[in-house]
């Protein structure tokens, strides 16, 4: 019953934060408290998945990400509200580029352009996977690069750069103590 009683006082106090912050951060610290609580002794949280990139020689922070499981080429874009990616790279991923309207107006640094807007499946930047990604496609020949914008980092739980290391930190995965093994990712 004490437990109970516990439960319910942190319950609340995560609902009146919420209320009075509104903070996602904060929310999703608390979500992942409450759901510890819940499931008692017999779960832990395994250590968040982390990825380093270093700054390129242009000043840029390049990686290769996977997107629905085909390798790409993507530059981190703080200043790009998505995932933005090129004609080829979406081809070459198999989406449905017939089925797309470019009715997106978007300023990249060549100028203005109009995109088509889609969800990727699996984004995948190391051990970081987030599903259900919201991205833009541009048309053929307008860029020549896929920006890794904030649709993707607003997910992490946090990143920053430090010297000429850009550090992507996503969320502690709940695991239950009798799960022995671990599924690779990516």
């Amino acid at each position: 019953m004490i437990r109970f009683l516990l439960v319910f006082v942190m319950l609340a106090g995560t609902a009146g934060a919420v209320v009075a912050y509104g903070d996602p951060d904060q929310i999703a610290r608390a979500s992942h408290r409450v759901s510890h609580m819940f499931r008692g002794p017999a779960a832990s949280l395994t250590p968040a998945p982390a990825v380093q990139i270093q700054r390129g020689q242009g000043g840029e922070f390049a990686l290769r990400a996977k997107i629905n499981g085909v390798a790409a080429p993507m530059v981190i874009d703080t200043g790009a509200t998505s995932v933005v990616l090129t004609w080829e790279t979406a081809k070459a991923i198999g989406l449905p580029l017939e089925m797309l309207e470019y009715d997106v107006d978007l300023e990249t640094a060549g100028g203005h352009t109009k995109a088509a807007r889609l969800t990727i499946d699996r984004l995948a930047v190391g051990h970081l996977v987030e599903k259900s990604v919201p991205a833009l496609v541009v048309q053929r020949g307008q860029m020549k690069i896929n920006l890794l914008g904030m649709s993707f980092l607003d997910r992490l739980e946090s990143w920053g750069v430090r010297s000429d290391t850009l550090m992507l930190t996503g969320y502690p995965e709940l695991q239950s103590s009798h799960r022995r093994s671990r599924t690779a990712v990516d």
